[in-house]
C-alpha cells in the first residue's frame, strides 16, 4: 500500500527529497531558528500557500485563471472570525456596552440583538464546517453557472475579479453586521485558550504547517492520478476531451470548488494566527497578489507555489521596510521579470538544472578530449592544379 502511494505521489527521488526536506524546514528548522514574532509572520505567509495550491490545480493544470480567490479566502476567514468574536463578546466582557453580549461594532451601530445568521456561529463544529462548506458551495454555484455556458479565459478572470470587488464592498458597506472596513478585530480566545500568547502562536504555526503539508501531498496525488491527466488534457485540448465523453464543465466546476475550499481553510488559519479579518485582505489587490505568489513560485509546481508565497511575502516585507515609497514598483518589477524570463516560475528554472548539468558535462568532456565544442571542424581543401601554359 505505502510503496504504491509513494510511487503515485513522487515520480523521482528528487521530488520526494524536496517535499520532505521542505517539511523538515518548516516544521523543525524554522521553529528552532526564528523568534516567535518572525515565526508568526512565516505562518501568516504559509496560509496563502493553501490558495496557491488551489491555483496550481485550477490555473496551472486546468488552465482556468481566477482573480477572485480572495473571496473564498475571506469567506473561510470570516466564518472563523465570527465564532472567535462571539466568544470574545460574552455578557461579562461586554458589560459596559449598551447591549451586552453582542460584538462591539454592532453596539456602535445601534444594533440591539444578535442577527439571526450570526447565531449558528456560536458553535465551533458548525463554524469549522462552514469554513469548508461555504466557500465550496459559493464556488460551485458560480462555476456551474459560468462553465455550463463555456465562459473561460480572460472573461472568467474578469468576472471573478469583479466578484472580489463586490464582496469587499459588500462587507465594507455593512458595518453593523460585518465590522465594515475595520473588519472583525480583537479576537482573543479559542474555547478559552488564549491564542495571543507566544506558546499558542507556535502551536498554531505547527498546526498550519502540518495541514499545509497534508494538502500539498493531496494535490500532488491528484496531479499524478487520472484526474490530473484529464485536467491537463482539458487545458491543452478542451474540444478533444469533450468529444471523448468527459463533462468538461463539471470537471472545471469541481476543481474550482476544491480550490475554493482550500482557500477557505487558509483564511481560517490566517485568522487564528493574525487575530483579525478585514476587507483589505480579500479585495482585488490581495486576489491578484495570490496569483503573483503562484506565478513566481511556479504555477505547475505544488512546492514551487508554496515557496512563491514565502519568497514574495518576504520580499514584500523587506521592500516595504527598506523602501516604503518604492516597494510596490519593486514588487511589480519582480513579477514582470519572472513572467518574462521564467514563464514557469522559479520551479521551472529548477527543472532546467538537470538538462543544464548534462549539457555542461558534455561540454567539459569534449574539452578534456581536446574536441572544440563550438568551433566547426576544419575542412581539408585540395589545391587546384595550375594549367600548363605550354
Amino acid at each position: 500500500m505505502f510503496p504504491l502511494l509513494y510511487r503515485t505521489l513522487f515520480k523521482t527521488r528528487g521530488e520526494a527529497l524536496a517535499f520532505f526536506g521542505f517539511a523538515i524546514l518548516i516544521l523543525l528548522v524554522l521553529p528552532l531558528a526564528l523568534p516567535v514574532f518572525r515565526l508568526n509572520l512565516v505562518g501568516k505567509y504559509l496560509t496563502f500557500g493553501f490558495v496557491a495550491i488551489g491555483l496550481v490545480l485550477l490555473w496551472g493544470r486546468c488552465g482556468v485563471l481566477s482573480l477572485g480567490q480572495g473571496v473564498f479566502f475571506g469567506l473561510g476567514g470570516y466564518c472563523m472570525a465570527m465564532f472567535l468574536k462571539l466568544e470574545a463578546s460574552d455578557p461579562v466582557t461586554t458589560a459596559i456596552q449598551s447591549t451586552p453580549g453582542i460584538p462591539d461594532f454592532m453596539d456602535w451601530n445601534q444594533i440591539t440583538e444578535l442577527p439571526a445568521f450570526w447565531e449558528p456561529f456560536k458553535s465551533l463544529p458548525f463554524s469549522m464546517a462552514a469554513v469548508l462548506i461555504v466557500p465550496t458551495l459559493v464556488a460551485f454555484v458560480i462555476g456551474w453557472a459560468l462553465f455550463q455556458r463555456r465562459v473561460g479565459g480572460v472573461y472568467f478572470a474578469i468576472i471573478t475579479q469583479s466578484l472580489a470587488l463586490i464582496f469587499a464592498l459588500g462587507i465594507d458597506g455593512n458595518q453593523g453586521f460585518t465590522g465594515g472596513r475595520n473588519g472583525i478585530t480583537d479576537l482573543r480566545t479559542l474555547l478559552g485558550w488564549d491564542i495571543r500568547t507566544e506558546s499558542a502562536q507556535v502551536y498554531l504555526y505547527l498546526i498550519s504547517c502540518s495541514l499545509l503539508f497534508f494538502v500539498a501531498l493531496l494535490a500532488k496525488y491528484i496531479i499524478n492520478t487520472r484526474l490530473g491527466r484529464v485536467l491537463v488534457a482539458i487545458r491543452d485540448r478542451e474540444e478533444r476531451v469533450r468529444f471523448s465523453g468527459y463533462d468538461v464543465a463539471m470537471v472545471r466546476t469541481f476543481v474550482f470548488a476544491f480550490a475554493a475550499m482550500l482557500s477557505g481553510l487558509g483564511g481560517a488559519l490566517f485568522v487564528l494566527q493574525v487575530g483579525f479579518m478585514s476587507p483589505s485582505i480579500i479585495g482585488i489587490i490581495p486576489s491578484i497578489e495570490m496569483v503573483i505568489f503562484t506565478a513566481v513560485g511556479g504555477r505547475l509546481s505544488v512546492l514551487g507555489a508554496i515557496l512563491g508565497c514565502l519568497i514574495v511575502n518576504l520580499g514584500k516585507t523587506t521592500f516595504s521596510e527598506a523602501y516604503p515609497d518604492l516597494w510596490l514598483y519593486l514588487m511589480g518589477g519582480t513579477f514582470i521579470a519572472v513572467v518574462m524570463f521564467f514563464p514557469n516560475g522559479l520551479a521551472g528554472l529548477l527543472d532546467r538544472l538537470p538538462q543544464a548539468k548534462t549539457k555542461l558535462g558534455g561540454i567539459l568532456a569534449r574539452v578534456r578530449k581536446g574536441i572544440p565544442s563550438e568551433t566547426p571542424a576544419e575542412t581539408k581543401t585540395t589545391p587546384t592544379p595550375v594549367p600548363d601554359e605550354n
